[in-house]
């Protein structure tokens, strides 16, 4: 059962279809008139994937799979975000999924006409008896380990769950009860495809990808060894040819920033991902992913990149354990509305104990002072002794919000198959979403440790 979906093309000016490359695959020959291929037998009808309501196409995708519960062997979607996204989905509208299976008629809101004649095919009776068996797991208050109860026989999950991706692995090992595997199988984008993960049953804190060589002509930025940064170039800036590091003179432990040639066409093309080289199979470097070089939050000198912020976060959702909740979603944002300026994190938490009482405001606080001690040395002198960075904010957001956001984003262009949530949000319509959608707010309570040694 794997969730995957396209979104509506554009033209340009001059006529020329413009779409995500997940769509353009979807929508070719190559997906269409693919051979069976008795390993990767979808449980979604090629007209479901192809619905460009992703509502309509969620709704059917899922019923399928439900159909099928006893036959599927492994779930997945291309990113963790769109799979917890389907999760979410299924846990709003099960009760409309069971009333399809039960009356063996697919509900009346899906319109478009390629999902209604695929489905028949697998609503062709009703079946009360599945639809009851799906219906007493779902209605259970508690959906840890939901997965595994509603497809007994999966073997593990597959989504990228890299760099910023990363932050999701405990809601699915959540939803799983850590039962399934998490696999990520490859490193990719629209531009190139890069490499593959030789290792798939490794965990996500330890997924490397080996680049292939044939894939393009690869070319690195020395960024610097352990974390230390040793050059640093504007992002449009040209790199000058002596800077570059070929695929063969790379070292271990040092990061990069990949640099493509394609036979496409794409000429020194600077994809923004940075990498950090961890092994070789053979003579081939395998390499971590790390961050997005251009996401970085930022009040004065001090600059925070994707991964010292993803760090402190995963440090401090810590604290939420004990109290049986959990950090589903986050996002942050420079507030300058003040001097000096601070830190705002936007959490979304999950309460998936029997207890269903408010977190006690000194843990969120606790939170708060965990992320700003886990973050560099510079910022902890901007908050310590320069002052130049005031205490650090939690805002705590209603349940959905994410969703929200990710709604908004898709409605002004972005594809459900690519997209992520922003780690730092600087557009003015998705702020005003999520501080309409606050329901409390907390502050560092002291500064955090530093010293000029």
């Amino acid at each position: 059962m794997y969730l995957y979906f396209v979104k509506a093309e554009k033209s340009t000016p001059c006529g020329l279809p413009a779409r995500s490359v997940l769509t353009s695959y979807y929508k070719s020959k190559h997906f269409k008139c693919r051979t069976h291929d008795p390993w990767n037998d979808f449980t979604s009808p090629d007209q479901t994937i192809l619905c460009n309501d992703i509502n309509q196409s969620m709704h059917c995708q899922l019923l399928a799979g439900l159909i099928h519960r006893r036959q599927v062997l492994r779930l997945g979607a291309v990113f963790a975000s769109a799979f917890l996204r389907a999760i979410s989905f299924l846990e709003r509208n099960w009760r409309k999924l069971c009333d399809d299976i039960r009356n063996g008629q697919l509900n009346s809101f899906i319109t478009d006409p390629s999902c209604r004649s695929s489905m028949s095919t697998l609503l062709s009776s009703p079946d009360p008896c599945l639809a009851d068996e799906i219906s007493k797991i779902c209605s259970q208050k508690c959906w840890k380990g939901i997965l595994c109860k509603l497809w007994p026989k999966a073997k593990y999950i597959e989504a990228v769950v890299t760099g910023s991706m990363a932050q999701y692995v405990p809601a699915l090992e959540h939803y799983c009860e850590g039962k399934l595997h998490l696999v990520c199988t490859m490193y990719a984008s629209s531009e190139c495809y890069f490499g593959v993960n030789l290792k798939p049953l490794s965990d996500p804190d330890d997924v490397a990808f080996t680049l292939l060589p044939n894939m393009g002509y690869f070319e690195f930025i020395p960024l610097g060894h352990n974390g230390t940064l040793l050059m640093d170039f504007d992002e449009n800036e040209q790199v000058p040819n002596d800077k570059l590091v070929d695929l063969v003179n790379v070292k271990i432990g040092c990061f990069y920033e990949l640099v493509i040639t394609t036979f496409a066409g794409l000429y020194r093309y600077r994809v923004g991902d940075v990498l950090q080289v961890v092994a070789f199979h053979n003579k081939a470097p395998q390499f971590r992913f790390i961050c997005r070089r251009n996401v970085v939050i930022s009040i004065d000198s001090e600059k925070t990149n994707e991964e010292d912020l993803h760090r402190s976060v995963t440090m401090s959702k810590k604290l939420l354990e004990p109290y049986d909740a959990l950090l589903v979603e986050y996002t942050s944002y420079a507030d300058t509305c003040s001097v000096p300026g601070h830190y705002v994190l936007y959490w979304e938490i999950l309460h998936y104990g029997t207890k269903g009482d408010p977190l006690d405001p000194n843990v969120l606080q606790e939170c708060c002072i965990a992320v700003e001690e886990e973050l560099d040395y510079v910022y902890r002198r901007c908050r310590t002794n320069d002052k130049s960075v005031g205490p650090l904010e939690i805002r705590v957001v209603e349940p959905g919000t994410f969703e929200a956001l990710m709604d908004l984003f898709i409605t002004k262009g972005a594809s459900i198959n690519q997209y992520k949530t922003p780690r730092c949000i600087k557009s003015k319509k998705a702020l005003k979403l999520l501080k309409s959608k606050v329901s409390a707010s907390f502050f560092s309570p002291r500064d955090p440790k530093w010293g000029p040694n």
